[in-house]
């Protein structure tokens, strides 16, 4: 049996710098990060990184921008899913063919 090797003290420190950069490699990879954290909603990143891909992503991001704008809001990500999901009514807003 392999003796396994002992790990530096900074080991995990390293990792958990590690996690927090970015490895975004498509656009709506990348928009979708940027939106969650436009909308200070990191816990759903990848719920924006799906809407930016399945939907027009600029219209996406001008919806966002204008959510993360209101200054009243307290939760920013609730309220988009709230205007995204009753836009999907407004032209523009649909799924990509």
């Amino acid at each position: 049996m392999k003796k396994i090797k002992e790990l530096p003290d900074d080991y995990f420190l390293v990792l958990a710098e590690r996690r927090k950069k970015s490895r975004a490699s498509e656009p709506h990879q990348f928009l979708g990060l940027i939106i969650a954290r436009l909308l200070d909603d990191a816990n759903h990143k990848s719920l924006y990184i799906k809407l930016a891909k399945e939907h027009d992503a600029q219209k996406v991001w001008r919806l966002a921008k204008s959510v993360a704008e209101k200054k009243n809001v307290k939760n920013k990500g609730a309220y988009f899913m709230k205007v995204f999901f009753d836009g999907k009514k407004i032209d523009g807003l649909h799924r990509k063919k």
